[in-house]
């Protein structure tokens, strides 16, 4: 019913910069809080950083200042743009948004098919 589809990812040497994209589409009512999350290998999947539908956002420590989030709300995109990367960033990364689907009362999380940032000279 719902689909996230991420694209951006790819092989950056340090200091370099990426940017992700996602698109929702579906029979999607509305998109709360929208965000990414990573998991790097051996490691859980953290929080990267999310976007309300007001705009306000919120970021791991470890990005802050790096990374900037933003949405479209009339597209039902969000997008991570990552400056300075570092080695430390690599991981797959993973597009997340609790949407309403038409005809639902509840908000549910859905999540994308993840996409790999590999950070290394």
């Amino acid at each position: 019913q719902v689909q996230l589809v991420e694209s951006g990812g790819g092989l950056v040497q340090p200091g370099g910069s990426l940017r992700l994209s996602c698109a929702a589409s579906g029979s999607i009512f509305n998109i709360n809080t929208m965000g990414w999350y990573r998991q790097a290998p051996g490691k859980e999947r953290e929080l990267v950083a999310t976007i309300t539908n007001d705009g306000s956002t919120n970021y791991a420590d470890s990005v802050k200042g790096r990374f900037t989030i933003a949405r479209d709300n009339a597209k039902n995109t969000v997008a991570l743009q990552m400056n300075s990367l570092k080695p430390e960033d690599t991981a797959v990364y993973y597009c997340n948004a609790r949407i309403r689907v038409v005809g639902a009362i509840l908000v549910n999380h859905y999540w994308g098919q993840g996409t790999q940032v590999t950070v290394s000279s």
